[in-house]
């Protein structure tokens, strides 16, 4: 009965593929202890370290003492809480939109608002490279989907020459790829959206609270009112766990009643939110956590850059791109047994061939740390060569 089952893990095992599940203690926002051993951790995507801010833990805390430990129920019977209301009204301050609406994840908030807007009598035109909850909600949507080059402007702008103008469309990107740390090229997206009469979509993930301002993709480009879906997570810079999209009434009111994710999940904790909205009332009022993480990314460029180690100062996450999952796994190893977690990234969350040390950097490590993963790294490296 298990049999394919089991010939399927074996195939991985022997491909160096396997996943498997890693626990980590964590003693602040970039310390973690493993069997008694302490680690600095780069695969975060704490960006801001907010996960151990005594104003989040609060927000955590009060969530709960005043409106206990769960929801109780979805979000059109039991579950909305006066949290909710006043997170989506800062969420869609903050991202300059009409509404918001908060999901129980990005990947739920994706695969809701895409399998919802769209259906088969739509084309989606999606980049080559966008997360997996992205392509999960074009399948979902059973529309005609058109994967472009990743950040290809010009292939984009043939396809969608070859879709009847006046016929549904959708053009949805990543605003910051989680795998190569690389900005979507927003403003031209835009521009063609408008040109071909197609909605256009970022999912900022990556994005808020790490590019510009901290608002995101749309903010970095001065396009907040002129992007018609932005969707996030409430899990990586604001230190929570959940997703959201911003948008006009109509189409927050639209997946409302019409959003299978949201609508039939359980709301999340009062926990959660209390923790996500102080986290967005730390990021849009004190702008030094910001900053520093700013700084940081810049500090890390230069580091890899002056010992060999190509990298640019765009976004917190530094791809280092090893190629076979083998010395992927090697170089991961060696950064391991020197105290440093630095995953080994390998497919399917990337193509075959392009396996990689996913580094990231937050706004909570200081210099002599990023200086002592640099040197680590380079040093993994030299004895991969050897």
């Amino acid at each position: 009965m298990y049999k394919f089952f089991q010939e399927q893990l074996d195939n991985k095992i022997n491909n160096l593929n396997l996943r498997t599940l890693t626990e980590y203690c964590p003693i602040d926002a970039v310390r973690v202890r493993r069997d008694d051993k302490e680690y600095l951790m780069m695969a975060s995507n704490n960006y801001l370290g907010l996960t151990f801010d005594e104003r989040v833990i609060e927000g955590a805390i009060k969530g709960a003492q005043q409106y206990g430990t769960g929801s109780g129920g979805s979000r059109l019977v039991s579950g909305t809480f006066p949290l909710f209301t006043d997170l989506e009204r800062e969420l869609a301050k903050f991202k300059n939109t009409e509404k918001a609406l908060v999901f129980n994840t990005g990947y739920m908030a994706n695969v809701g608002t895409i399998s919802a807007i769209a259906d088969k009598n739509m084309t989606i035109f999606s980049d080559e490279l966008n997360h997996a909850s992205i392509i999960d909600g074009c399948r979902l949507s059973k529309a005609t989907v058109k994967a472009y080059s990743h950040c290809d402007v010009e292939k984009l702008k043939c396809l969608l020459k070859q879709v009847d103008r006046n016929a549904r469309k959708l053009i949805v990107t990543d605003g910051v790829f989680s795998m190569d740390g690389d900005i979507a090229p927003l403003d031209k997206l835009y521009e063609l959206s408008r040109e071909y009469n197609a909605l256009l979509m970022v999912d900022d993930a990556h994005a808020t609270g790490t590019i510009g301002n901290g608002h995101g993709t749309a903010a970095y480009y001065g396009l907040e009112k002129e992007v018609d879906i932005q969707l996030g997570t409430l899990s990586k810079s604001l230190g929570s766990v959940g997703g959201y999209v911003a948008a006009n009434s109509t189409i927050i009111d639209y997946l409302v009643n019409m959003s299978r994710s949201f609508i039939f999940s359980t709301a999340l904790s009062p926990a959660d939110i209390g923790a996500a909205l102080a986290a967005l009332h730390i990021l849009e009022s004190d702008t030094s956590v910001l900053r520093q993480l700013q700084n940081n990314v810049n500090y890390m460029a230069d580091c890899l850059n002056s010992i060999g180690i190509y990298a640019t100062n765009d976004t917190p996450i530094f791809p280092i791109l090893i190629g076979s999952n083998e010395d992927t796994l090697a170089v991961s190893n060696y950064l391991y047994n020197a105290g440093i977690i630095g995953t080994a990234i390998r497919p399917p969350t990337v193509p075959v061939g392009e396996s990689r040390i996913r580094l990231t950097v937050t706004a909570a490590h200081n210099k002599e740390q990023i200086d002592y993963v640099c040197q680590s790294l380079h040093n993994a490296l030299k004895q991969l060569d050897s």
